[in-house]
């Protein structure tokens, strides 16, 4: 058995591994070993579906170092005149151009890839089956421990008779390989990736009446023109920031916090006439939205049960089947719940999200708090795990933590400096920016900060209640 030395042993070279080694390389003088189970970086977008892309702009996502697209904007399509979101193709590109171009470059990372972490510092290959005994100066990261589970590799919780075909939404680019194309597709899940592949198909034609759409929940979603990196949606960006504030300063439930967004512009809805239940931060253009509206045959009927070739059963009743069609399979979860860990804990780190929706952010303040602070106390009093919301409620507690999370870094002179000249933060810059002669601007961004505080302790009410 060979044996290495190492001060961080990462395990997982998906987003979170990526930008926590590229911070803590740019933060310190350690050395880094990244071991993955895949053959390329870049984690689950090596197996995602073929028309996957960011929902989010470029300009948050990927490592510090490393700018990810051209900073431009779309000028055709549903994202016309917002910034461009990477493809699944350009985002793994863009992790292997991290990997051989900064990391490895550095010359102080180690990258094991087709390698399996079996525990206590022992590595194995997948490939030859040869052990590599890590001593880890320092701390093992567990990079992988929040990873989405992705549709390639989910399995149905729902039984399929024989001769219905069911198929995971990477199949539906490769239907040009078969000899007829089905008369009818029918979308399993009410989630992101749903939304996608009915997209998807009216791009590439199909017309909106050949589609079913089963959707067991309808679902709030981010208006896209609010989460604009550029300094000329500064407006659209802090004046719904400092809606949202209020929101949270004045809402009375829930529902009614959720109400007050919409009408701010933060939020939208496919269906008007439908109240969402669900919230899983997915992020949509007001033309994506224009689009999916097209298809009326929505089944809301719970969650698929079984798939039959006369019916598709459903928890809450039955719909015919339809002869011949495609039934694509959108139900995987990405955000399956986990329990929150502390992050720092001895030898141990497991980056979690400090900021809610931003992965990459989160891992890469995870490394900075890392290299600079002292004591695990400390460092989780600057890194509260925030929980992902599964339900209306749940966002109020997710938005508790992630004010006081900005609140303590803000707090704190060093790390509110390095967030503002972070890549991956988006807004500090563009406010630490404005003129101090736009009153206009200056007093938005005041309140915004003044109105945390009955923020957090009207959402405390409402979440107790």
């Amino acid at each position: 058995m060979r044996t290495i030395e190492t001060d961080y042993l990462i395990i997982g070279a998906g987003a979170v591994g990526m930008a926590f080694a590229d911070t803590i390389l740019a933060e310190t003088d350690a050395h880094v070993t990244i071991v993955d189970r895949q053959a390329r970086p870049g984690g689950h977008w090596n197996d995602a579906y073929g028309f996957v892309a960011l929902h989010q702009p470029s300009a948050f996502y990927g490592v510090n170092s490393l700018s990810l697209g051209e900073n431009r904007k779309d000028a055709h399509g549903v994202n016309e005149g917002l910034y461009e979101l990477a493809s699944g193709a350009e985002v793994s590109g863009y992790y292997d151009k991290v990997m051989r171009q900064s990391l490895l470059a550095s010359g102080r990372v180690t990258y094991l890839p087709m390698t399996e972490h079996r525990g206590a510092g022992r590595v194995v290959s997948l490939m030859s089956g040869e052990q590599t005994s890590v001593t880890v100066r320092r701390k093992t990261v567990e990079s992988a421990y929040s990873s989405p589970v992705i549709p390639a590799n989910h399995t149905p919780r729902f039984s399929v008779s024989e001769g219905v075909r069911l198929v995971p939404p990477g199949a539906l680019p490769r239907l040009w390989l078969e000899p007829a194309r089905p008369e009818r597709f029918v979308i399993l899940g009410g989630g992101k990736t749903a939304m996608d592949a009915v997209g998807w198909l009216l791009a590439m034609g199909a017309p909106p009446q050949a589609i079913q759409w089963v959707r067991p929940r309808d679902s709030w979603l981010i208006d896209r023109s609010g989460t604009q990196p550029g300094a000329e949606f500064f407006d659209e960006v802090f004046g719904r920031q400092l809606a949202q504030m209020r929101a949270f300063a004045e809402g009375t439930s829930p529902e009614d916090i959720f109400s007050r967004l919409e009408a701010s512009g933060v939020m939208l809805r496919i269906d008007p006439s439908v109240t969402p239940t669900m919230f899983h931060y997915a992020t949509i253009s007001q033309g994506e939205v224009a689009a999916l509206r097209q298809v009326t045959n929505v089944v809301r009927k719970g969650r698929v049960t079984a798939l039959t070739s006369e019916a598709i059963v459903l928890e809450h009743g039955t719909e015919p089947a339809v002869p011949g069609a495609l039934y694509i399979d959108c139900t995987a979860s990405a955000v399956e719940p986990r329990a929150p860990q502390p992050i720092f804990e001895g030898d141990r780190i497991v980056p979690q999200l400090v900021r809610v929706p931003q992965p990459c952010f989160s891992a890469a303040l995870v490394a900075f708090v890392e290299a600079h602070y002292e004591g695990d106390d400390a460092k989780n009093a600057l890194c509260r795990t925030v929980p992902f919301p599964h339900s209306l409620k749940d966002y109020l507690t997710t938005n508790i933590v992630n004010i006081m999370n900005q609140g303590a870094w803000f707090g704190d002179e060093r790390l509110g400096a390095w967030i503002r000249q972070s890549r991956l933060d988006g807004f500090g810059k563009i406010a630490a920016g404005v003129d101090r002669s736009d009153t206009a601007r200056v007093a938005m961004l005041q309140e915004l900060r003044a109105t945390g505080p009955a923020a957090v302790a009207n959402l405390m009410r409402v979440a107790a209640a």
